[in-house]
């Protein structure tokens, strides 16, 4: 009785697509696993120093924020395959995190690139354009499409994203420093050229972005999919009775 219980998933009113599923949910969530895996290969592949130093690739934000969305991601798939209540739950808690980090990490990369690439990039690193995607756009593409279409809506309120986001930027930046103290160097050049106050205010600056993309996510989900507890079609049959 209780695998038939977890495996009994109600879909959200809200939700546009069926999630967990064996359909199109799990091809989506199998291409996002993929897609990340290939990401960390190339890292693996790729000859360069940083495969040696202290705190691997995951001095980069860039590596950190691929990873949590790996793990939202096979937390879907294995979702997907058991048709797990519990699991689904998990992987939209991450998705919490994911996501909005995603997102600041898209928006900071090709802002900060567009400005000067070396800002962001050592001058020995000469990375594949499509690795580059893959690093720095899939993952945010992923996320946003899982939210939209195979998640229910987030119920975090903006203080609660504040304190999630800032716990994130200064655990970072102690990281970074961490690592620093160990490497000699900073994982992203910019991180050179700015005095300690500066990168807090960059921090507290990221902080209060990726709150942003929290509301802004929100936002989105509530007019693509609807808001409260109906969803788009709902609200457009009930928009219909009465006018034949």
């Amino acid at each position: 009785m209780q695998a038939t219980s977890d495996n009994t998933i109600r879909r959200h009113p809200l939700q546009r697509l069926s999630s967990p599923s064996r359909g199109i949910s799990s091809i989506f969530h199998a291409a996002g696993v993929s897609s990340f895996a290939a990401s960390f290969k190339y890292l693996v592949d790729w000859p360069n120093p940083v495969n040696d130093s202290y705190g691997w690739h995951f001095q980069y934000l860039t590596i950190i924020g691929l990873a949590l969305a790996t793990l939202t991601f096979v937390f879907g798939s294995f979702a997907d395959i058991t048709a797990s209540r519990r699991l689904f739950v998990i992987k939209n808690s991450l998705s919490v995190c994911s996501a909005p980090l995603e997102i600041l990490i898209s928006l900071l990369y090709w802002a900060i690139r567009a400005i000067d690439p070396q800002l962001v990039m050592p001058s020995w690193v000469v990375i594949d354009p499509w690795a580059d995607v893959g690093f720095h756009l899939a993952p945010a593409l992923f996320l946003l499409l899982d939210l939209l279409f195979f998640s229910p809506p987030w119920s975090i309120p903006p203080l609660s994203a504040l304190g999630v986001s800032g716990a994130l930027a200064f655990s970072y930046w102690w990281w970074v420093e961490h690592c620093f103290a160990h490497n000699g160097w900073y994982p992203y050049p910019l991180f050179e050229l700015l005095s300690p106050a500066w990168r807090g205010v960059l921090f507290v600056g990221s902080a209060l972005v990726m709150t942003g993309s929290t509301v802004c996510l929100m936002w989105v989900y509530g007019r693509v999919n609807g808001w409260g507890v109906e969803g788009p079609m709902v609200v457009r049959r009930k928009e219909g009775v009465g006018k034949e």
